[in-house]
């Protein structure tokens, strides 16, 4: 405040109040008129003014506490003068009424104002108060470079008129700004709105219970799976409801109108394949008299692959029990099987650990693939890999894409790793020159496809059949007998252990 004072230290004291009123200053600033383009409405002001009092120079002019700049100005090219030589700042402390300077060479207040002693020349001065909100922001003014009598009470009174024409005018474009702001607003946020439904796949909708119809964008027809519409009865959204669902839906929408509660429900579509679901969520916005609901807004959106996904859950849970049952027998044949044939408790420990390992391995493949097809290259890489030598390969695969079933897989895998041992301790993998050959090939028609698998060991040490069965073999041999039609071959040859597995293919 001291500066803006010390700035327009030409003014009277009271002048000066007027002038640096929060009140004032506040109306002044919120009608944001600072530096605004020029304006012909305003300029039509000026022109009436300057005709009505015959006078060359005209304006409509704001004060600030620190300067007085023109809205409007006609007969001089000044956009802004120090408060402290204003004569409009006298005009606004003085009220409502006109402030009038015959001549101002003659007024002590005026004699030395740079405005006129210099090149402005002014003289006479009329101007009537611009008052908005109760305060006084500015004046619409008429200046002579030549002395003056006061106007008759005619004049001043349509000099006053147009100055309150002027206040009228800055208040419609106050009011129009802010309703062009709040239209931008309002349409910044319905296109933000619509990105974002459009973003999350939301059909919005509003239905009017009164007429029973329902306005909507054309998403919501179409998750429907009917025609392309913006408006549809409540008829035809049931109807388009599978008939499973129709009921249950339509009890908790009425439900919720009743209790006045959000509606929540999910239901499936009738005809679409594969099924499609859709989640509706709606709540009554507008109630008359009685509290009745009068309409409703709410969304639809599509969870078909939520609804594919919790199935899948349900599938692999059910799949999980029956394979744990499985798994917990199988893991009981291998130890006791593996106790029998072990000749001491470290040899028992080795054999079972390993095969509890192979065993393992497979399970985690078919949890990786969510118990679902394992390609044979994978499960092979798995279980028989391992046995070979990374700088000098002697296990030979080749065979093309297949995929197993689950029990396959596991079979399978643990057929594998007893192989790939017994190469390792017994086979040509015990020794420097020895190979393996696994390939694979399909043998039969689309409808009866058979997946045929050999080992064959070669370069190895000569081969004796064993004396007794042990449990490897037994393992190989018993490991597919879930599968049905599936068979094992399971050769002792001098030249080296050869096996045939042979079994049914699934189409996945």
């Amino acid at each position: 405040m001291q500066r803006k004072l010390k700035e327009a230290q030409g003014l009277p004291a009271d002048v000066l109040r007027a002038v640096n009123d929060d009140q004032r200053i506040a109306v002044l600033r919120d009608l944001q008129l600072a530096d605004a383009p020029a304006d012909a409405d305003f300029d039509r002001l000026t022109t009436l003014a300057a005709a009505l009092m015959q006078a060359p120079i005209a304006f409509v002019s704001l004060i600030e506490s620190d300067r007085q700049w023109f809205k409007s100005c006609l007969g001089i090219g000044v956009e802004e003068i120090p408060i402290g030589v204003s004569f409009c700042a006298h005009a606004i402390a003085g009220g409502d009424e006109v402030f009038v300077v015959p001549d101002a060479t003659a007024d002590p207040r005026f004699a030395d104002n740079p405005l006129v002693t210099g090149s402005l020349n002014v003289r006479f001065y009329a101007g009537a108060p611009i008052i908005v909100s109760g305060e006084a922001i500015g004046t619409l003014s008429v200046v002579d470079t030549k002395p003056r009598p006061t106007p008759d009470e005619n004049r001043i009174g349509q000099l006053h008129s147009l100055a309150a024409l002027a206040a009228s005018l800055f208040k419609i474009k106050e009011d129009n700004r802010t309703g062009l702001a709040a239209r931008a607003a309002l349409a910044r946020e319905e296109k933000r709105r619509v990105v974002a439904v459009e973003a999350a796949s939301l059909a919005s909708w509003a239905w009017d219970l009164r007429t029973d119809t329902i306005e909507c964008d054309t998403l919501f027809p179409e998750l429907l799976d009917l025609p392309p519409t913006t408006r549809l009865s409540a008829r035809r959204i049931f109807r388009a409801i599978d008939r499973r669902d129709v009921k249950k839906a339509e009890a908790e929408f009425r439900a919720a109108l009743a209790t006045d509660e959000e509606y929540i429900g999910e239901y499936r579509v009738a005809g679409v394949h594969p099924t499609r679901w859709l989640a509706a969520r709606g709540r009554v916005i507008e109630h008359d008299e009685e509290g009745n609901p009068l309409l409703i807004f709410g969304v639809n959106f599509d969870i078909s692959e939520r609804k594919a996904a919790e199935e899948r859950q349900h599938l692999l849970l059910r799949e999980l029990n029956h394979r744990v049952k499985n798994t917990l027998a199988t893991v009981q044949a291998l130890a006791t099987q593996s106790v029998r044939h072990a000749q001491d408790p470290a040899e028992f420990l080795v054999a079972f650990t390993a095969r509890l390992r192979a065993l393992g391995r497979a399970h985690g493949l078919l949890s990786d693939h969510e118990w679902r097809g394992i390609a044979l290259c994978e499960l092979i890489r798995l279980e028989v890999l391992p046995f070979d030598e990374a700088e000098n390969p002697r296990i030979r695969v080749s065979g093309e894409h297949l995929l197993l079933s689950p029990d396959q897989a596991l079979g399978l895998g643990l057929v594998l790793h007893e192989l790939g041992g017994n190469a390792l301790q017994h086979g040509s993998l015990s020794n420097p020159d020895g190979v393996v050959d696994l390939s694979w090939r399909v043998e039969g028609n689309r409808r009866a496809r058979r997946l045929v698998l050999t080992w064959v060991e070669s370069g190895g040490p000569r081969v004796e059949p064993p004396h007794r069965q042990g449990f490897g073999s037994i393992l190989i041999r018993r490991s597919l007998s879930k599968i049905l039609a599936s068979e094992v071959r399971h050769e002792y040859l001098p030249e080296g252990v050869r096996a045939e597995i042979s079994m049914p293919l699934v189409d996945f």
